[in-house]
């Protein structure tokens, strides 16, 4: 499990550990806020580096070592 914080997660970079369609780099594109800032932060959006689309998740998800390994691998 990879230790987090959730507001730093801005700009990391991410190796899904099963590619989908060329679709194995991602950036942390945008942290999903509430309309209240003292809320804390749930979802991330992600961007594929190649085919530039993106994906809302929850940034527990990347905790996860099954899926995301942290760093471009």
């Amino acid at each position: 499990m990879n230790p987090l914080n959730p507001k730093k997660l801005l700009l990391t970079k991410w190796t899904a550990v099963r590619p989908v369609a060329k679709q194995k780099h991602f950036l942390v594109s945008r942290v999903v806020q509430r309309d209240d800032p003292t809320a804390p932060i749930e979802q991330v959006e992600i961007e594929a580096v190649f085919s530039k689309a993106t994906q809302v998740i929850a940034w527990r998800e990347l905790q996860d070592d099954s899926v995301w390994r942290q760093g471009w691998i």
